[in-house]
């Protein structure tokens, strides 16, 4: 999971020498995330039924080893079109390496153990959050862009080893008729919201927007066939049971709202630039201090989950982000105000990322249908985090002052982290939530 984490951000610093090398810009180079996202949305639930019908052991394996092998296409790539079709590869592979890692915690680790397990999970996506940028840039300077994916080889090698004798290889769910049906329709769906989504700024124009009512309408009818599919498949990919459960909905809505909040972090070096007249590197060294809080408090939230349980978890990190925004939005113009907003906004992300959702999850729903549930939430997570980055970037970008415009997009991601406090208001209290724990 770390490779798979270290590999979101290790690009970023290398994106430069890459448009040289390939002779492509800005536009082209989009797409080196843009189709990472497409393809690891639409992975993700196929790798996660498959984990539930054959068992975590040969599918986490399976993914493992395609993560890999399209790091090594990358770090080989002649050309762009090679390079992005190795970006495909890896996040084809990367998309089932979370959810299925997760539900197999799940399936060994007790309930009342569950929270710290998965709290040290997440904190593995905070450190290469941290790692990553600085690892492709050292290796892009030193030695070669390519290069930034040659660990995760060895990694790889060395996962795919340990997962022969650690990760469980009985399948949980009975062998049936794979629901091929529910799976195209939602690929389908899921690849027109994306594609609608990821390049929402570009179908704002007249000329684009027969385009973007294309995508809606695709989207809408993949999405109507699928639910009919569910209904009447044997084995569906994603069980219409999962929705008519309020514990699953809040959650589901929950992760939403807390991917659309990490479009938040996206933009605080930009806003320190532009108001403070910080350099980049000052900048991001800023936001690295909010990174680092982040991690720290993971493992205690995980901690704290099996404690005192999600919901008190959930309410007291939505409160401390919400916190932590205001005061940036009230004073990143000046450098203390700044750094108390990064540490009690990274205090609350610390307590809404990676374990909080993934524990109710993995308590809520059996073994049979747990990496299903899991994958789930990836997926709605990278939803809420691309409608994130779009509002942000909409809402800073639609003032005459750039710097007003920042101030503005951080009230209303305040704001947010506010409807996410009463969202969590509808979860179920920790005795509930202990006594449907499923072993």
């Amino acid at each position: 999971m770390f490779a798979g984490a270290l590999d979101l951000g290790v690009l970023s610093p290398a994106l430069p020498a890459l448009g040289a090398a390939f002779g492509v810009g800005p536009r082209d180079l989009a797409w080196v995330f843009t189709l990472y996202l497409l393809s690891n949305v639409v992975s993700i639930p196929i790798a996660t039924k498959l984990a539930d019908r054959y068992g975590r052991r040969p599918v986490y394996i399976a993914c493992v080893t395609v993560f890999a092998l399209g790091s090594v296409l990358a770090i080989t790539a002649p050309s762009f079109a090679v390079f992005l079709v190795a970006r495909a590869i890896q996040a084809a592979g990367a998309g089932g390496i979370f959810p299925v890692a997760t539900a197999a915690i799940g399936d060994r680790v007790a309930p009342e153990r569950r929270g710290s397990a998965l709290g040290l999970v997440a904190a593995t996506w905070g450190l290469a959050a941290i790692v990553g940028p600085a690892f492709g840039g050292l290796v892009t300077h030193f030695i070669s862009w390519h290069w930034v994916f040659a660990l995760n080889v060895p990694l790889a090698s060395a996962v795919i080893v340990m997962a022969r004798t650690t990760v469980p290889a009985t399948a949980t769910n009975a062998r049936g008729p794979l629901d091929v049906g529910g799976i195209a329709t939602l690929a389908v769906g899921l690849l027109a919201t994306m594609g609608l989504l990821t390049r929402l700024y570009a179908y704002s124009g007249a000329v684009n927007a027969p385009l973007a009512w294309a995508m809606v309408a695709v989207g809408a009818v993949a999405f109507a066939l699928f639910a009919l599919v569910e209904r009447r498949a044997a084995q569906p990919v994603i069980p219409p049971a999962f929705f008519r459960d309020r514990q699953l909905v809040v959650t589901y809505a929950l992760e939403i709202v807390i991917g659309a909040l990490e479009g938040a972090l996206f933009f605080i070096p930009a806003a320190l630039v532009a108001a403070q007249h910080l350099s980049y590197a000052a900048a991001g060294a800023v936001a690295a201090l909010g990174a680092t809080c982040f991690v720290a408090v993971i493992p205690l939230s995980g901690r704290a989950l099996d404690r005192v349980g999600s919901r008190v978890v959930l309410t007291a990190g939505t409160l401390l982000t919400a916190a932590g925004l205001l005061v940036f939005a009230l004073g990143f113009g000046t450098l203390a105000f700044t750094l108390l907003a990064m540490i009690v906004a990274g205090a609350g992300f610390g307590a809404l990322l990676g374990a909080p959702t993934r524990y109710i999850v993995t308590n809520h729903v059996g073994p049979e249908q747990r990496a299903g549930a899991v994958g789930l939430l990836s997926v709605f997570l990278i939803v809420g985090q691309i409608i994130g980055g779009s509002l942000g970037g909409g809402v800073a970008g639609s003032h005459g002052s750039l710097i007003e415009g920042y101030r503005i997009a951080y009230f209303v991601f305040a704001g947010i982290a506010l409807a996410a406090t009463l969202l969590t208001a509808a979860l179920a209290p920790r005795h509930v939530e202990r006594a449907s724990a499923v072993r």
